[in-house]
């Protein structure tokens, strides 16, 4: 019975370093599965963005973290007041300067990094949408506010405060699949009022949005949700919506009518 005991303590001894062995052996697949899982969430689900600028104060800080959902445009349409991220390749211009990573071993750490939001994506930008497709965005109406179809907007809860909603005046109709945008803090944000000149008026294309930017993950002490501002649920703005929405319909019923009275004086004739 020593002799049994005796090689079962010390089969037990020699189990503990192979599972010792056997765990180094495998964090390595451990790693790169984790990578692998991270990078798929973060290009389908979600992901992290970091803020390099000034231009959404004091909603956005410089150098915080937002979680991005990639997902939710799928199932409904942008909004009014919706926090997007969207990419600026072969449009816009940055609004921070990065320098270029010096060898490949730097350029690979920073497209990590960018990937999971530690630091900022060179053309990776930030606005809150103020007109979708049909939208009349105007500025400035008699008390200097931007209105939207008529309906102007009070953006004190998320302007920067000593901020005026803009400097500059401006009208634009909102082409179909594009969206006009401006940041939180209006004196220095180059927003789409910073790009008339360009395709589009100053509008993006709704296809380069990456997603909404709907919580603040860090700092820890700032963690927020990100919500739609109340002064986009006004219900002049949404009939607006409504009654632009429905023209097109209202003129095909208003063309119809012609077209069928015609028809039956070809009937009777025959």
């Amino acid at each position: 019975m020593d002799v049994v005991a005796e090689d079962t303590q010390q089969n037990a001894k020699g189990g503990g370093k192979d599972k010792k062995g056997s765990f180094w052996r495998e964090l390595p697949v451990l790693i790169v599965v984790a990578l692998v899982l991270a990078l798929l969430i973060k290009s389908f689900v979600v992901q992290a963005f970091y803020i390099p600028s000034e231009s959404m104060e004091n909603t956005l800080l410089k150098n915080d973290r937002v979680l991005v959902n990639k997902l939710v445009y799928r199932v409904r349409d942008i909004e009014r007041g919706d926090v997007v991220v969207f990419s600026g390749v072969d449009s816009w211009g940055g609004e921070a300067e990065y320098e270029e990573p010096s060898n490949p071993i730097a350029a690979f750490f920073r497209w990590v990094g960018t990937a999971f939001g530690v630091v900022p994506g060179e053309k990776d930008y930030i606005k809150r949408v103020i007109g979708v497709p049909g939208d009349t965005v105007k500025c400035c109406d008699a008390e200097g506010r931007i209105s939207v179809n008529g309906v102007p907007l009070n953006e004190k809860s998320y302007l920067y405060p000593g901020d005026v909603p803009s400097i500059s005046d401006f009208k634009i109709v909102v082409p179909d699949d594009r969206l006009w945008v401006m940041g939180d803090h209006r004196a220095v944000s180059l927003d789409s009022r910073a790009h008339g000149g360009d395709p589009g008026g100053g509008t993006i294309p709704i296809g380069q949005v990456i997603g909404r930017a709907f919580v603040i993950v860090w700092p820890f002490d700032r963690a927020a949700i990100l919500p739609i501002p109340d002064t986009f649920d006004q219900p002049a703005l949404h009939a607006a919506q409504a009654a632009s929405g429905a023209a097109p319909l209202l003129l095909g019923f208003t063309m119809a009518f012609p077209l069928v009275a015609l028809r039956r004086r070809i009937r009777v004739r025959r």
